[in-house]
């Protein structure tokens, strides 16, 4: 699954090395049309349906939290 996630990042963001990043929402590495891009990308690969509840920056910060959010849902 994290492989995935990461095939997805890096599709949106091909300049950002999502392996070592931990803040990518917190120091601005990904903005809103990024994330928008993001959840389609998850929702269709996963079968899966993130809500606006569950895009919290929390969620999005590090690709371990977005294969957590995965996987809670």
């Amino acid at each position: 699954m994290k492989e995935k996630v990461l095939e997805i990042l890096k599709s949106v963001r091909q300049d950002v090395d999502f392996s070592t990043a931990t803040a990518l929402i917190d120091d601005g590495i990904l903005d809103s049309f990024d994330i928008i891009s993001i959840v389609s990308d998850l929702n269709d690969a996963f079968d899966v349906d993130i809500t606006a509840d569950e895009l919290e920056p929390e969620n999005f910060n590090t690709v371990d939290a977005i294969v957590k959010l995965i996987g809670s849902l």
